[in-house]
């Protein structure tokens, strides 16, 4: 094993939310692991269930996020969130995200259906999947901004870091990009043309006015009191050698944060928490799965961490 994979190892395991991919599957820089012949199967239902739940709820959007990296040492579910459009071009109810091309060591916007999404869960026999449904209000104006292609563009950073620091413009992540474009959608200052996307992956856009309007959606943030969630980085060398990763910086984050041993990253609790905030009739759908059950769990309880549900939860059994 060579230093730089031992490096990789060790910053996934204390605090590392990355969400990167290679050749449009969104995962490690790195092989993923094969799945089998029933592994595949159970997450293809899963997906199926999914689809289910959006095409009876009338929606046309759902902020939609997965267990995708392993965090639960910090108390942390989710690690990566995107969107769920019903109109996507790419097919209905596709997610369009922010992800990292490794093979070109850029970000793009991706669409990826339901079924890709879920390869990138960090256990294919045991996961979880949140799913928040808004008002129309919200969600009208947040679907018209994601399939702008102007829109979704001018707020993607060419430069990626999967720590960035939430109120930084140098560097940015997948769940970043996501929680400025809704800053964006639901400023009263922000009225952009619609220009839809075609099914496509789009590369990064940097420009003067880029900068601007990401100044711009983090402002709006701060005025409604965003809280990216905070990594308590317990382990000093981990700060000293994250410059041997490509994709991981430092040099955003506030002095007093790093002598703290902290970092203070988008992450997609934090823009849940922020939708109950601007929208609280905001709905929620949590699912989780063994290799023996889906459980279905409508409310903003979260599933217990070993898939268990409760009288209210609804069961399907996967054997």
């Amino acid at each position: 094993m060579t230093g730089r994979a031992l490096l990789a190892i060790l910053l996934a395991l204390f605090w590392l939310p990355v969400c990167v991919a290679r050749a449009g599957v969104l995962r490690y820089c790195d092989p993923p692991a094969t799945l089998s012949a029933q592994q595949n199967d159970k997450l293809y239902r899963l997906a199926g269930l999914i689809r289910t739940e959006l095409e009876s709820s009338g929606q046309r959007l759902a902020l939609i996020a997965r267990s995708g990296l392993d965090l639960s040492r910090f108390g942390i579910r989710y690690s990566h969130a995107g969107l769920s459009l019903k109109e996507n071009p790419a097919n209905a109810w596709a997610i369009r995200q922010l992800y990292y091309d490794c093979d070109a060591q850029t970000p793009r916007i991706f669409d990826q259906g339901i079924s890709a999404f879920l390869l990138g869960l960090a256990n294919a026999s045991a996961g979880f999947i949140s799913v928040v449904l808004m008002p129309e209000a919200q969600a009208h104006t947040l679907e018209a901004a994601a399939l702008d292609n102007r829109q979704a563009l001018q707020l993607l950073n060419h430069r990626y870091s999967a720590n960035a620091h939430a109120f930084s413009v140098e560097y940015q992540n997948c769940n970043q990009w996501l929680a400025e474009l809704m800053a964006s959608a639901w400023s009263p200052t922000s009225a952009p043309g619609p220009q839809t996307l075609g099914p496509q992956t789009l590369g990064p856009q940097t420009t003067g006015e880029g900068t601007q309007a990401r100044l711009h959606a983090q402002s709006w943030l701060r005025q409604h009191h965003y809280t990216p969630t905070v990594f308590e980085i317990a382990w000093r060398p981990i700060l000293w050698f994250a410059a041997l990763i490509p994709w991981v910086h430092l040099d955003d984050h506030p002095a007093e944060d790093l002598e703290q041993k902290q970092l203070r990253v988008s992450m997609p609790a934090s823009i849940e928490t922020l939708v109950r905030t601007m929208a609280p009739e905001s709905t929620r759908i949590e699912f989780c799965h063994t290799a023996h059950h889906v459980v279905i769990r409508r409310g903003w309880e979260p599933i217990d961490e070993g898939c268990q549900p409760t009288s209210q939860d609804t069961v399907v059994t996967l054997d």
